[in-house]
This record gives structure tokens, C-alpha cells and sequence, in this order.
């Protein structure tokens, strides 16, 4: 199964169009005030449009509200909703019914303490994104460039597909990878020369980095089967 790349917090046309054309499965806005990649209702308009049919569309809140989610996803209509905050289970079940969207769930990871929500999420959700868990003192979510041990993902038995991300560049996604058998990777600040930049050269990097790793025994997505169980009848 190939793997899956994600650039996340575009914010302009060039950084969009490297990402499109050097193959990113997945472009990732943020609509969070806070974080120094949030972009205006208004850009996601045209960076939607631009992107349409040629890569899956991804809308980054945190904590929304039923209003705010509405205002993205009939200006940007995304193909998925990444709810990156403290969303229970029960909100997700909120968001599906009311958007009828796919919902890509983040978690964030520091020790094998912070798997314990998993099955609750992976009950609802489309898909986990597992981060690294912010900083206490930190305003946003996130690792803020900064990863975490793979190893707590090491030996994950979830059929749910699921993404890593949290300090991840061209330099150790094949690493991340390895360790944690994801299916797909999910970059943002290792993309970029300053917060909230992205780097032209860096995103050409990172795509052909992870375009050279697969995951060693990749999971299937579910409902399927993978090789082993294919084999084993």
C-alpha cells in the first residue's frame, strides 16, 4: 500500500503548487488563530479551488464550533476534517452526523499512557494522526517541531489507517516510518525555513524521502486484509 504524504499549514499559491506538483496525496490548511500557518476564510477559497481534484483537501481545527466548521467547510469544502484539540468521542459523532465528512482524529503521544483513548477515537474517527504531545507551557497543539519516541507505536495492533507526524523532515521519515509501520506521514514545521513558511526545497525534499520508504508491513485500511492474512487463508 502506498504511503501516504501530507503537507500541512499551506498558506500560498507557490508553496501549494510545489506541493501539488511534486505529489503530495494530502494539503493540510489550518484554521486556528494561533498558529502562525492559520489562513483566512477568503485564502481558502482560492488555495481550495486550486487544489481540487488533485490532492485530498484537509481542514485543521481545534475545538470548533458548529459555526466556525460550517463557515470551512462551505468555503473550502474539504474532503476531510482533522480535529486536532480535546474533541471527545461524542463530539466526533457530532461532526460526522452533522458534516457527513470523513474525520481524521490527532492524538497526541508522549508515552504509551496517551494510547488509552485510542480505541474510543478509532470507534468514530476515519483515521488517527498520532503527534507529539505539546509542551505544557505551549498555546497550540502539537509538538511544535519537535517528535516523539516511535517506539510507543511499535507494536500498535489498530486496523484503523493512521498517520504519523510531530518533528518529522527529510532527514528521519524513513526512520518514523520503520518504527511505526504507519501508513501515511504528515509534515509541517519540518518544512519550513521560519514558522509558518514553508520552504519551496524543503517540501521537494520531504516528498522524495518518503517516496523512498514504504512501510515495512504496512496495515491495511479497514476492511481489508493484509498479505499475511491473505496468505494464512
Amino acid at each position: 500500500m502506498p504511503l501516504l504524504v501530507k503537507i500541512c499549514g499551506l498558506s500560498t499559491r507557490e508553496t501549494l503548487d510545489v506541493a501539488l506538483e511534486g505529489g503530495a496525496d494530502m494539503v493540510g490548511f489550518v484554521f486556528f488563530p494561533p498558529s502562525p500557518r492559520h489562513i483566512s476564510l477568503e485564502t481558502a477559497r482560492e488555495l481550495g479551488s486550486r487544489a481540487k481534484g488533485r490532492a485530498v483537501k484537509v481542514a485543521l481545527t481545534v475545538d470548533a464550533d458548529d459555526a466556525t466548521l460550517e463557515n470551512i467547510v462551505e468555503t473550502l469544502r474539504p474532503d476531510i476534517l482533522q480535529l486536532h484539540g480535546k474533541e471527545t468521542t461524542a463530539r466526533l459523532r457530532d461532526i460526522k452526523a452533522k458534516f457527513g465528512l470523513p474525520l481524521m482524529k490527532a492524538l497526541p503521544v508522549e508515552t504509551a499512557a496517551d494510547l488509552a483513548s485510542l480505541p474510543g477515537y478509532a470507534g468514530v474517527a476515519d483515521r488517527i494522526l498520532f503527534d507529539a504531545r505539546a509542551p505544557k507551557d505551549a498555546t497550540r497543539p502539537g509538538g511544535l517541531g519537535a517528535p516523539f519516541d516511535w517506539h510507543v507505536l511499535e507494536n500498535l495492533d489498530l486496523a484503523l489507517p493512521y498517520m504519523v507526524s510531530g518533528g518529522l523532515n527529510a532527514d528521519n521519515v524513513a526512520e518514523a516510518v520503520r518504527v511505526t509501520r504507519a501508513g501515511g506521514v504528515d509534515v509541517s514545521s519540518g518544512v519550513e525555513g521560519t514558522p509558518g513558511v514553508k520552504d519551496p526545497e524543503l517540501i521537494r525534499a520531504f516528498i522524495r524521502a518518503a517516496r523512498a520508504t514504504q512501510p515495512s508491513s504496512p496495515l491495511p485500511v479497514h476492511g481489508e486484509r493484509s498479505p499475511a492474512q491473505r496468505a494464512g487463508g
